[in-house]
């Protein structure tokens, strides 16, 4: 016969069954942190615009259009499909319904794509446009995700973008590290809110923030409070809190022309399709800072002699070699870059050589302008950025600050402005 215990919080005759009901319940409400799907091999050249002509993670204003676009290199022109979910501030599920922050719907299939036109590696382009003739229009800010599922139902991969309403005024700083042993190689970003026509009621609780440099999310210092409030301003001044890595400036090739060597590129082989050998890397962390413009660790697709660099921009295998004489331990070294949303996995660890005494990658890009840099993945899974390209204060970084607010009684986090800062003009 089975027993239901009685549950009382100021004398309970079964603590051990309450607790263990108290945990299940816990469990049972708790909400999953939305992480972004990974995509497979044969999925390539993932870019996700906005505002800003470079590919990452999309920070639009509400009612502006975004464009995904990717390539799948079997070429047999599957039909792919997308769903768009809605997230609050720490990227767990919202509590909106789909018609609440969707104008139309989602679940259909991609309908623009078209086949690679005079290329050696063969494949199609995919094109997804919002607002279009299902999904027309997003309602609300805030933090989104859109997935791609094949004809199975199966998901491909997944990306996140944010959306921002324009109601507040953000200005920010980038400052130098006032912590003296930091003070070469952090840059600390300090900023105000302003906010003429919302009245951001109790902001300790209703306001939270993300810093993102160069459009790099997994590095994104959240959970800054204000530190004081003037007028209709909220001021956040910290040191420590707010500060990054300055890092170093991103390495590049550029390899729009496929028939020859250009920057960065030491010789060029054809088999069954081209092959480009870039110049020897080294480490720059024991060496002097040296401006180098870069474009902040984000990718242009181009092919010099095409019309149409979508489809006519060919694949090629691109072989980077890194002369590093400093002991990684466990650790593996990857290049790092926004050619594929700054992720680490096989496709970007390097291998030792013990006869050349070099580390070697070969990856698979579409004919274009790349950044990348090398960094050390240790086997906690951190990730230093500096051990082999350095950090330096000096080093020209974009940081963007993003204003969340959930009003009280209110079912959802709005985005409601956006500020941006560059390290160029550091300052003291």
């Amino acid at each position: 016969m089975y027993i239901y215990p009685y549950f009382n919080t100021m004398n309970t005759k079964f603590p051990g069954l309450f607790l263990l009901a108290l945990c299940c319940t816990t469990l049972l409400f708790a909400k999953e942190v939305a992480e972004e799907i990974p995509p497979p091999d044969y999925i390539k050249t993932i870019q996700f615009v906005g505002d800003s002509e470079f590919s990452g993670t999309p920070i639009i204003a509400l009612g502006k259009p975004l464009t995904l676009t990717f390539d799948d290199i079997h070429g047999n022109e599957k039909d792919y499909y997308y769903k768009i979910s809605h997230y609050n501030f720490d990227w767990t599920p919202s509590m909106l319904y789909k018609n609440e922050f969707l104008d139309g719907f989602d679940d259909v299939r991609i309908y623009q794509y078209e086949n690679s036109f005079n290329t050696l590696q063969m494949y199609s382009h995919y094109t997804l446009t919002i607002p279009n003739q299902d999904s027309r229009a997003l309602k609300v800010s805030g933090n989104y995700m859109i997935t791609v599922y094949d004809s199975y139902n199966e998901a491909v991969f997944s990306r996140k973008f944010i959306v921002y309403e324009n109601i507040t005024t953000t200005r920010a700083v980038v400052k130098r590290s006032r912590d003296l042993n930091f003070i070469n190689t952090k840059q600390s970003v300090q900023f105000e809110v302003s906010s003429p026509n919302l009245i951001l009621r109790d902001p300790e609780r209703t306001v939270e923030t993300m810093i993102i440099q160069n459009n790099d999310i997994n590095t994104a210092i959240t959970g800054l409070k204000p530190q004081y409030t003037i007028t209709n301003t909220l001021i956040y001044k910290y040191d420590q809190e707010s500060s990054f890595y300055g890092g170093n400036e991103f390495l590049f090739f550029d390899n729009k022309e496929i028939r020859s060597a250009t920057a960065g590129i030491q010789s060029v082989d054809l088999q069954e399709i081209y092959h480009h050998y870039l110049l020897t890397d080294i480490v720059r962390a024991n060496r002097r800072y040296t401006y180098n413009p870069d474009i902040n660790g984000n990718f242009v697709v181009r092919n010099l002699r095409a019309d149409n660099s979508n489809v006519e921009a060919d694949y090629v295998w691109m072989h980077f070699a890194l002369e590093c004489y400093e002991n990684i331990g466990d650790g593996t070294i990857h290049i790092y870059g926004n050619f594929n949303n700054y992720t680490l996995d096989d496709s970007t660890k390097l291998t030792y050589d013990k006869k050349s005494g070099k580390y070697f990658l070969t990856r698979l890009f579409k004919q274009g302008f790349y950044n990348y840099r090398y960094v050390l993945q240790r086997p906690d899974g951190s990730i230093d950025q500096g051990f082999i390209s350095g950090n330096f204060d000096e080093t020209e970084n974009e940081y963007t600050i993003i204003t969340y607010y959930r009003a009280p009684a209110t079912r959802y986090d709005r985005v409601i402005g956006i500020g941006i800062a560059n390290s160029a003009n550091i300052t003291n």
